[in-house]
């Protein structure tokens, strides 16, 4: 089948396994991503134990879940029951989100590598056949039958078509799970500020 398309076969080739690829790094990462909005009720039953001064109940409360908020909250209830505050903390705090967020973006820059780089190997897949269909045509010294120009034009513009229908499925991934995991980041910085507040108020 590929050697019908000429000049493309390769090109389609290699959009085919970029078109895997993407599906594959796609589920990954919706696999992943599933429980970074989880636990809110959770996180919020927690603060309401630190509140009322039980920093052990609360920490166990949240130790159960599987958002990354809830183990950045976790470890800041945990710090700060041992007496850890101020810059240190915040120091601390701000690394382990950090490292949350990398592992949640992680992979997205390849979903939209393969979005940038799939219209631009269709496009040089296209312009390899165009060269190759004008050959032909100069080599028959004007004699070529247009039907088999039209061929080798049509089979030059299937690359272009390939290597969008590869772009457009990755950029939209790659675009949903960064919003994804923005709003896990969100959610981190949402509950550690929230924890702050707390313990910061003045003792009544």
């Amino acid at each position: 089948m590929f050697e019908n398309i000429g000049t493309g076969g390769p090109i389609i080739l290699l959009l085919l396994a970029l078109s895997l690829l993407s599906l594959g790094l796609i589920v990954m990462k919706v696999l992943q991503l599933r429980p970074v909005t989880s636990g809110e009720a959770g996180r919020d039953a927690a603060l309401k134990l630190v509140e009322d001064g039980d920093l052990a109940g609360a920490e166990t409360k949240v130790k159960s879940g599987t958002a990354p908020a809830d183990r950045v909250l976790a470890y800041a209830i945990h710090a700060t029951g041992k007496g850890y505050s101020g810059q240190p903390l915040m120091t601390e705090l701000l690394r382990r989100g950090n490292e949350e967020l990398t592992q949640m973006t992680s992979k997205i820059r390849v979903l939209e590598l393969i979005a940038m780089i799939s219209p631009l190997l269709g496009l040089l897949g296209t312009v390899l056949g165009m060269i190759q269909s004008f050959q032909e045509l100069e080599l028959a010294e004007g004699a070529a039958n247009a039907s088999v120009l039209a061929g080798g034009i049509w089979q030059a513009l299937l690359t272009t078509a390939a290597g969008l229908l590869v772009a457009i499925p990755a950029a939209v991934g790659a675009s949903l799970l960064s919003a994804r995991a923005e709003r896990g980041a969100q959610l981190i910085e949402g509950a550690v500020a929230q924890l702050m507040l707390i313990v910061d108020q003045p003792q009544k």
